[in-house]
């Protein structure tokens, strides 16, 4: 098992960027499919963005798309969700989740995702 800690989360206006890091306590590259997701109140958790073990896939929810990029420093062993353009609606607790899997797969069902962090908080203000 794979331990994960997010952080970068906070109160921003509409517009400006965020960069969410999770740290993962192994290194993640080449076993693991890495993804975040979010879930706003009242609503279900969402896919956001993934990478496949390897980094030679990334697939985006189309919400996100053109604003958000996910990327990975595998020497400090995080996943970075770089989000720009932020709106309100991206207003949600955002979570890391991982994959055990070698493939160019990405899912972007979290029921596939066995490995998660706690989350952190991203609000957005209009």
């Amino acid at each position: 098992q794979v331990q994960l800690i997010e952080s970068g989360g906070g109160l921003v206006q509409a517009g400006a960027s965020l960069r969410l890091s999770c740290a993962t306590s192994d290194n993640t590259f080449g076993r693991y499919a890495m993804a975040w997701f979010r879930q706003a109140p009242g609503k279900e958790r969402e896919f956001v963005a993934g990478v496949s073990a390897h980094g030679i896939s990334t697939k985006y929810a189309d919400s996100v798309k053109g604003r958000s990029t996910i990327s990975s420093d595998n020497a400090k062993n995080t996943v970075y969700l770089q989000m720009d353009t932020l709106r309100p609606e991206d207003t949600a607790v955002y979570y890391c989740a991982a994959h055990r899997r070698t493939d160019v797969f990405v899912s972007d069902l979290a029921k596939q995702y066995a490995n998660w962090g706690q989350g952190t908080q991203v609000t957005v203000s209009s």
